[in-house]
């Protein structure tokens, strides 16, 4: 497809999906970037993603100062707003006719598999109906499960706090000894939960234990792995992902919800019964007295202060490129994260079609989950750790290990 340049008109932008620690850095990236293209005249913004276009509910992004644009970078949670809608065809060329009254001919949105499924929807009715407008979709999730991305901005910030609630979970559960269990976000893809890992710095920190959703959950393993972790250390830290499945792929969590959304996605978090539920069983299957569960829930999503570096500069950069590739470039797509071979940590950036990255899921690779399933291998760590950053160092009494035998 021969490359269109110089398409004058206004540019919309708007986020979808879960929220991020550094979502609006892709946000405002897309915004000072556009600003630099004489072909973009206004930069709105959309409140809530496409509820806002359908309401006309627009910001005036080029009218904000830079020193605004700077302080919403560096906030956490969707600085617009976000949703969880698919559209219809119907609201498709509802959606047009409020495109065609602002003069918009730049459309991005900043999320997840599910929004790079809406842009490409927006984009082939576009194609279809004859409107000419340059679709991109930006990367966001936490989930880091979007295909042909080596990982998803957001990703490294959900995983730093991840692997700091654990590594606080663990002093806890190693001073108040019992069995802890915490379910993580992670529907298909278990990076998040196996993030939990990555605070390691003893060889009898948690979590002992990690079940992820690229693995059957079988009850009667579960109960015997805690119970064998406990008879040897006295103590247990669990990590299990909120889309942990039985050996037909059934969701263990469906089963206390049916509460969908607009993707038909089962709404696994905002409950604690899983956690409940994993916390019985090993009450009921073993004689370990000191049980507790937590579920992380949204406190994962956009937490202040845990905010990765590298998260931050590649979320940034995302939003740059789609704007830059949109103006000078190819008319639709999606930026994708590629990681340089080598042992230092290095990145390139791409453009990829749309179709490639719209709904679908990227798994955990083999090579990072253990034989038993149910914890993560080193070559999970050396992928995961200049993801997140420098995390705190944990001290201990040279005498501890003695004194507890």
């Amino acid at each position: 497809m021969a490359k269109r340049q110089g398409l004058v008109g206004n540019m919309l932008i708007a986020q979808s999906g879960g929220p991020t620690v550094v979502i609006n850095q892709s946000l405002v990236g897309a915004v000072c970037e556009a600003k630099k293209h004489g072909v973009i005249r206004k930069i709105y913004g959309s409140r809530h993603g496409i509820k806002g276009i359908l309401g006309e509910q627009f910001i005036d992004l080029g009218r904000e100062s830079a020193a605004t644009l700077e302080k919403v970078a560096q906030t956490p949670s969707s600085g617009l707003g976000s949703v969880r809608k698919k559209p219809k065809p119907e609201e498709c060329a509802a959606m047009f006719q409020v495109m065609q009254k602002y003069d918009i001919r730049y459309f991005f949105y900043i999320g997840g598999n599910d929004s790079a499924e809406t842009a490409h929807i927006v984009n082939e009715e576009a194609q279809r109906t004859g409107y000419e407008l340059r679709c991109y979709h930006i990367p966001k999730t936490i989930d880091n499960d979007l295909l042909e991305n080596d990982h998803t901005p957001g990703f490294g910030s959900g995983a730093r706090f991840v692997a700091c609630a654990f590594m606080g979970d663990n002093l806890d559960n190693r001073a108040l000894p019992g069995v802890k269990i915490n379910i993580v976000m992670g529907r298909h893809a278990g990076y998040l939960t196996a993030a939990a890992a990555l605070g390691r710095q003893f060889d009898d920190d948690g979590p002992h234990l990690v079940y992820l959703p690229e693995r059957p959950f079988d009850v009667e393993k579960f109960a015997a792995d805690v119970k064998g972790v406990y008879a040897r250390r006295g103590r247990c830290v669990v990590a299990v992902s909120e889309g942990i499945s039985d050996k037909n792929g059934t969701p263990i969590a469906a089963a206390y919800t049916k509460e969908v959304d607009s993707h038909g996605n089962v709404q696994l978090s905002g409950s604690g019964a899983l956690g409940d539920l994993l916390a019985g069983i090993i009450k009921s299957k073993t004689d370990i007295s000191r049980v507790r569960a937590d579920t992380l829930g949204y406190l994962q999503r956009s937490f202040p202060g845990v905010v990765s570096e590298v998260d931050a500069k590649e979320a940034r950069t995302v939003g740059q490129l789609a704007v830059r590739h949109a103006v000078t470039g190819d008319p639709n797509g999606s930026i994708a994260i590629r990681r340089k071979p080598g042992a230092k940590y290095a990145v390139s950036f791409e453009r990829v079609p749309l179709r490639n990255v719209a709904q679908k899921t990227r798994h955990m690779p083999d090579a990072f989950i253990n034989a038993a399933g149910n914890d993560v291998t080193p070559a999970f760590i050396r992928y995961a750790l200049p993801l997140v950053g420098k995390l705190p160092v944990i001290g201990r009494f040279k005498g501890y290990a003695v004194a507890r035998k």
